[in-house]
């Protein structure tokens, strides 16, 4: 039986605008993700875990924040002589240069190097959302009914119009697509991963390009020409996927993960892998205590820890209180501070006695504490 070649694009060069001041200096998939994790280290795994041997990672916004954490793919075993971990910058110099305008104009920046692999099938990943998912299923159900295009897809009740939104017949044939609908038609939307016949995939964005249509985004030319033109179908995904758009989504998916709604990540058959070199354990003094919380390698708690995600190097001193609040790598909540219902970057310091608390507020649920990285 002829191997399926696949290649697996990973696009992580987004800058994450909604995240506010989160990623203002960092790459959004380098952004930390249940204490020892990064957002971009879930495709990743799953690539491991799928047996995809060949993965690209596109990066564009501050890529040093993200490029040293890839660490030449050895976590996730794509360190290898032949394939692996390929990592794509802007370049200059030849057809495709320059920087990409959105998702699809960053593939069709590289479709050079696409065309040259020579796969059988194009999966195309976003780094920006926490699920575990067997991407073999996807694949299989692409060749299966031989499409052009495969949208992993969901269901989401709350809001679905911002995202991807799709109908569906019985067997799964996408019949229609809308882009952040105002007036979504239904609540099932894509996930940002992809599977693509790469002939449809280049020649559809090439056709796009000729034609003087927007090819920016996946949304607004080619999901639309290849659902309306080709052959599209729905994969559904019925397990926990959330994606971390916003700052409220990200302290949401916190909270799912502490409450066990969110992926697994003990889960010996399905590892979530990260960089990382070794660190000490952490340290809980006699005044401090923690209920239902995550706590990391190389923290102190001599305070108070509630439903919260603590990462590396998180100092918490005695009398503070961090209650359903997520505190980023090496920030300091110093005695009497109360810290609640908020996220906490890298390197902040919450002084003494201060109080930092989320509100009500439908526009900014989330009280955010920046600082140095």
């Amino acid at each position: 039986m002829t191997r399926t070649r696949t290649l697996a694009l990973v696009l992580a060069g987004g800058a994450g605008s909604r995240m506010g001041a989160l990623t203002d200096t960092r790459a959004k998939p380098a952004l930390p993700f249940g204490g020892v994790y990064r957002l971009v280290d879930f495709p990743l795994s799953n690539c491991s875990n799928s047996g995809m041997e060949d993965v690209w990672v596109i990066q564009q916004y501050e890529p040093y924040t993200l490029e040293g954490h890839l660490a030449n793919g050895r976590p996730w075993d794509l360190d290898r002589t032949t394939g692996g971990l390929l990592i794509l910058h802007p370049f200059l110099g030849s057809d495709g240069e320059g920087f990409p305008e959105g998702n699809a104009d960053a593939l069709w920046r590289h479709h050079r190097l696409i065309t040259e692999f020579d796969a059988d099938v194009l999966l195309v990943l976003s780094a920006d959302a926490v699920y575990t998912f067997d991407y073999r299923d996807l694949v299989d159900t692409h060749l299966a009914t031989g499409a052009d295009v495969t949208m992993a897809t969901t269901t989401v009740k709350e809001n679905p119009g911002r995202f991807g939104v799709i109908t569906a017949d019985g067997d799964g044939r996408v019949r229609d697509f809308e882009y952040k609908p105002s007036a979504p038609k239904s609540d099932v939307v894509t996930m940002e991963i992809f599977t693509y016949r790469p002939s449809a995939l280049l020649g559809t964005l090439e056709e796009l390009a000729e034609e003087g249509e927007e090819r920016s985004d996946f949304g607004h030319g080619l999901l639309p020409r290849l659902v309306s033109h080709a052959k599209a179908f729905e994969h559904r995904f019925e397990h926990y996927w959330r994606d971390l758009g916003t700052t409220e989504a990200y302290w949401e998916a916190h909270q799912d993960l502490l409450q066990g709604a969110a992926v697994d990540l003990h889960d010996p058959r399905w590892p979530i892998r990260t960089s990382g070199g070794h660190q000490p354990p952490a340290r809980i003094t006699r005044s401090g205590t923690v209920h239902d919380s995550l706590v990391s390698p190389a923290s102190t708690v001599a305070g108070r820890v509630v439903d919260s995600v603590l990462c590396p190097g998180v100092v918490v001193e005695e009398g503070a209180v961090v209650d359903h609040a997520v505190v980023l790598d090496h920030a300091v909540i110093r005695a009497g501070a109360h810290v609640e219902q908020a996220i906490v970057d890298a390197g902040a310091d919450v002084a003494c006695d201060e109080e930092v608390r989320g509100g009500d507020d439908s526009e900014n649920p989330i009280a955010v504490v920046t600082g140095a990285r």
